[in-house]
């Protein structure tokens, strides 16, 4: 979807019909647009955006843009648009059944592209079939994940990173590795070393902070201490997972499958994961920007969540080539 694409919403009761603009991973509505969406006058929606902004409940230069529209007069002109993150915004200040319906089509429209709509360079597929083995794993897997959930917004568009980066990553790849997906361009070590104690610290902090129930981060095993410890093992001296990278996949994986909490075991594992890229200096990129975006990591750790135990090669691979330092 990086080239304008409109698809047509009906509403249910076949009253209301306009074309919609795919554009950047998500669907665009202009004000004309929203206002008969949700039938409200223009000013009630514009006060709504106002607000959102205002109240900094979205960034303005992320949800906002400008595409040449053609008007009645049959000029082109700049309007400005909206995305679906905004239009759910105003969905639920507006309390509106035509806002769920739109969020529920959109969301469709979405998932559908994700499946069917990703492009990849076709001479590699060709050619490597090895490296289109390894993609294909992790698209089967993205595959089930949007079988079993509704995905929001946020999470779709991780999903559509995922296969963009990683099918640029496989490109970089195989310059180095000859036609075969290993893990490459890694951090020989870590400057930090994770503890159990100083873990279950981090929980215990995120969970006042953000005033999760009671059930949030108690464990119902030793699975979350093993989870830790798995990372630093070694064999006849070696370390298994010698690299940064691999530790660092290796212990969102862990911390996802192993489900050691009562409640908020993805929150957990993400949290964690985080924590131990910020300490080793790993979190962001030289230009300040994050290695990860929070939507790629939600969409990650929704991969793992719903992956067979066989794919966790194909999982490790991917979340490595996601964060090394070559991405």
């Amino acid at each position: 979807m990086n080239n304008n694409e409109i698809k047509i919403f009906q509403t249910q009761d076949g009253s209301t019909e306009f074309s919609v603009l795919l554009n950047s991973e998500t669907v665009w509505l202009n004000l004309n647009q929203m206002s008969e969406l949700f039938e409200r006058d223009k000013s009630v929606i514009s006060r709504h955006i106002r607000n959102i902004f205002l109240e900094n409940e979205l960034d303005k230069n992320s949800v906002v843009a400008f595409f040449a529209t053609t008007g009645t007069d049959g000029k082109n002109y700049n309007v400005e648009y909206f995305n679906l993150d905004v239009i759910i915004s105003i969905g639920y200040r507006v309390k509106s059944k035509r806002g769920t319906q739109f969020r529920i089509w959109a969301n469709k429209v979405l998932k559908e592209y994700l499946i069917k709509g990703y492009t990849l360079n076709n001479w590699i597929l060709e050619q490597k079939n090895e490296l289109y083995i390894d993609l294909q794993k992790s698209l089967n897997i993205i595959s089930n994940a949007l079988k079993l959930k509704e995905l929001e917004n946020t999470e779709s568009i991780g999903l559509l990173k995922i296969i963009s980066e990683y099918a640029y990553g496989l490109q970089i790849l195989d310059q180095y590795d000859h036609q075969n997906l290993t893990i490459q361009n890694t951090s020989n070590s870590t400057i930090f070393q994770l503890t159990y104690d100083d873990a279950i610290y981090q929980i215990s902090i995120a969970k006042k902070a953000q005033g999760n129930s009671e059930l949030f981060g108690r464990e119902k095993d030793q699975s979350f201490q093993s989870s830790i410890s798995t990372i630093y093992q070694t064999i006849d001296g070696n370390e298994l997972y010698p690299s940064l990278e691999e530790k660092a996949a290796n212990l969102l994986y862990f911390i996802t499958k192993n489900h050691s909490f009562s409640d908020g075991n993805k929150r957990i594992a993400a949290l964690i994961f985080l924590y131990f890229l910020e300490k080793n200096l790993a979190l962001y990129k030289l230009n300040g920007d994050k290695r990860l975006a929070d939507n790629t990591l939600v969409a990650l750790t929704l991969m793992i969540a719903v992956s067979k135990p066989e794919e966790k090669e194909t999982m490790i691979k991917v979340i490595v080539n996601l964060i090394n330092s070559n991405n």
